[in-house]
C-alpha cells in the first residue's frame, strides 16, 4: 500500500506540472488528429464526454457525513489538503485528484469532447446513424454543465436565478487558444441544460451501446432529468421522468439487494459488484482518474465512530437494523467506512501508472428517492411511502413487511413533525445512509440550505449556515485569470 501511495504522489506531482502548463482551464483544444467521419468514430470520442475526475472527496469532506478521525491522517502519505481544506471550507488552488479545480477541469474537458461530437453529427446532416450519438452528446454536455453549476454557483432559486452568476455554458468546440467566456446567470445555465436534455433524450437508443451503463442510455437520461427537475423544484416532471426508469413493475427489482445476495458476497466480491455494469442499480458509470478508493481510508476527516453511530446506530424511523456493512480500518478505531470502490491501477511502465475507479453517477436508488420526495411535496403521500417501503425491503435486516413497513404515523411520531415534513425528513435520512462516501449528501445540503458543523478533537468547530457563501465552490484561479469572475467570500 505504501508503495502505491508513493506512486500516486509521483503521478500527482507530474500531473501538477502538466496542468500548470495549461493557463486556462476552459480553453481545452479539441483533438483534431482523427477525422470524425463515421458514427463509430463519434461513438469512440464520446467515451471522453464524461468527467474523468470525481467530486467525491471534496463533496464528502464538506458534508455532515464526516468528523475528525484524529490520527487517521498519519496513515496516509498523499496530499491531505484536499480533505483538510474542504473540511474547513478553505479555498485553495490545487491539481490534486479529488479537488474542485481538477473536477472543474474534468467537466470542461468532457464538454469539449461532447461539443466536438455534436459538430461531427451536424456535419453528417440528417444521417440517422448519428442520431443516438447526438443524443448522448447533448445529455453528456447537459450533465457536465449541471454538475458545474451545482458546485460552483448558487443553488437554483426561481426568484433569484435570473441574477445569480452561473458558469460558462460552452456550446462549440474552441477554435482559438484564448477563447473568452461569460458566466451569465444560473437561469441561463438551467435553460440551456433543459434545452440539451429535452432535445437529446428522444434520440437516445440503447441499441447503440455495447455496455449501456457506460453511456447515457434511456434509463440514465431519465434519471438525470429527474435530478435536474428536483433541483428546479418542478416536481411533476420529477415524477414523470423517474417513473420512466421503473416502467410497469416493482421498483425493488432494480435496487441493490443489500440485505440479500449482497450479504452473501465476500468483501472482494462486494467491491466488484458495487460499481459493476452488470448491477442493474447502476444506470450510468464513469471511469475516473481517482485515488479515492485508497485515500478515503487515510484521510483525517471522514466517517468516524461518532458519525457512524449518529447516522446508522442511534435509531432510525424504521426501528430496525439496516444491513449496511460498516467496517473499521487500521490502528485508529475512530476510522470507519463502507467499502464501495475497487481501485483499478493501470501501469504505464513497470513501476508507475494511474489509479482509476468506476463511479456510479446515476442509480436507481437515487431515482426512487427523487420520485418519493416529489410525490411527498405534491401531496401524493401513499405513492411516496410505497417507494420508501420498496427501498426498505432491500435494506432492512430480516425484513418483514408487517413489522418494518413505514406508515405516515410512524414517521410523524419518530420526528415529531407534521406529515409532509416527516416524510421528507425520512427520505433525506435514508438517502444519507445509502450514499455515504459517495458525495451525494452534499447535494441535499445544498438543496435544503442545511447547516453543517465540523468538529475537531481539540474542540475547534467550523460552522456554515444555510446561506453561507462558502457552500459555493470558488472558481479556479486559472479560470479567474481568463476573466471568469470569482464567487464572493
Amino acid at each position: 500500500m505504501k508503495k502505491n501511495m508513493k506512486i500516486a504522489s509521483t503521478l500527482l506531482m507530474a500531473g501538477s506540472l502538466m496542468l500548470a502548463a495549461c493557463n486556462k482551464y476552459l480553453e481545452v483544444q479539441p483533438d483534431n488528429r482523427t477525422k470524425l467521419d463515421s458514427p463509430e468514430k463519434v461513438a469512440q470520442l464520446l467515451t471522453s464526454a464524461y468527467p474523468a475526475n470525481d467530486y467525491i472527496c471534496f463533496a464528502e469532506s464538506m458534508s455532515d457525513n464526516v468528523g475528525d478521525r484524529e490520527h487517521a491522517g498519519d496513515q496516509y502519505s498523499g496530499d491531505l489538503r484536499v480533505n483538510i481544506n474542504a473540511y474547513h471550507f478553505i479555498d485553495y488552488a490545487s491539481t490534486e485528484k479529488g479537488s474542485p479545480d481538477v473536477y472543474w477541469q474534468g467537466c470542461y474537458e468532457a464538454i469539449a469532447a461532447a461539443n466536438q461530437a455534436l459538430q461531427a453529427c451536424e456535419a453528417a446532416g440528417d444521417n440517422p446513424a448519428y442520431a443516438p450519438y447526438k443524443g448522448e452528446a447533448l445529455l453528456a454536455r447537459a450533465y457536465a454543465h449541471f454538475m458545474l453549476v451545482t458546485f460552483f454557483a448558487k443553488t437554483y432559486d426561481s426568484t433569484t436565478a435570473g441574477a445569480d452568476p452561473g458558469i460558462p455554458y460552452v456550446l462549440v468546440p474552441e477554435t482559438t487558444l484564448y477563447a473568452k467566456y461569460e458566466r451569465k446567470t444560473v437561469k441561463y445555465v438551467y435553460d440551456m441544460i433543459e434545452k440539451d436534455l429535452l432535445e437529446g433524450l428522444p434520440l437516445i437508443s440503447n441499441a447503440a451501446f455495447k455496455i449501456p451503463a457506460y453511456h447515457f442510455n434511456k434509463a440514465a437520461a431519465n434519471a438525470f432529468a429527474a435530478r435536474f427537475y428536483l433541483f428546479k423544484k418542478d416536481y411533476n416532471k420529477v415524477i414523470q421522468y423517474a417513473s420512466q426508469v421503473f416502467p410497469g413493475g416493482n421498483p425493488a427489482d432494480r435496487l441493490r439487494d443489500i440485505n440479500g445476495t449482497f450479504q452473501q458476497l465476500t468483501r472482494a466480491e462486494r467491491l466488484e459488484n458495487y460499481t459493476s455494469a452488470s448491477e442493474s442499480a447502476n444506470l450510468l458509470l464513469a471511469t475516473t482518474n481517482s485515488i479515492w478508493a485508497r485515500a478515503w481510508i487515510g484521510y483525517q476527516f471522514g466517517l468516524n465512530r461518532e458519525r457512524t453511530i449518529s447516522i446508522y446506530y442511534s435509531g432510525n424511523v424504521t426501528g430496525a437494523v439496516m444491513d449496511y456493512p460498516i467496517y473499521y480500518y487500521g490502528a485508529n478505531v475512530n476510522n470507519d467506512g463502507f467499502e464501495k470502490f475497487r481501485e483499478n491501477f493501470i501501469y504505464t511502465s513497470a513501476e508507475i501508472g494511474y489509479a482509476y475507479i468506476y463511479v456510479p453517477l446515476l442509480t436507481t436508488e437515487e431515482v426512487l428517492f427523487n420520485r418519493a420526495e416529489a410525490n411527498a411535496l405534491t401531496g401524493h403521500t401513499d405513492a411516496a411511502i410505497a417507494d420508501l417501503n420498496a427501498f426498505l425491503s432491500k435494506r432492512i435486516s430480516g425484513y418483514d413487511a408487517s413489522v418494518n413497513n413505514l406508515t405516515l404515523q410512524k414517521m410523524m411520531d419518530f420526528y415529531g413533525l407534521d406529515a409532509q415534513k416527516a416524510l421528507v425528513q425520512t427520505i433525506l435520512d435514508l438517502k444519507q445512509m445509502e450514499f455515504i462516501q459517495e458525495g451525494m449528501r452534499w447535494l441535499d445540503i445544498l438543496r435544503y440550505n442545511l447547516p453543517v458543523t465540523h468538529e475537531e478533537v481539540g474542540g475547534e468547530t467550523t460552522t456554515i449556515l444555510g446561506n453561507d457563501p462558502r457552500k459555493i465552490l470558488q472558481i479556479p484561479e486559472s479560470a479567474q485569470s481568463a476573466g471568469i469572475a470569482p464567487n464572493p467570500r
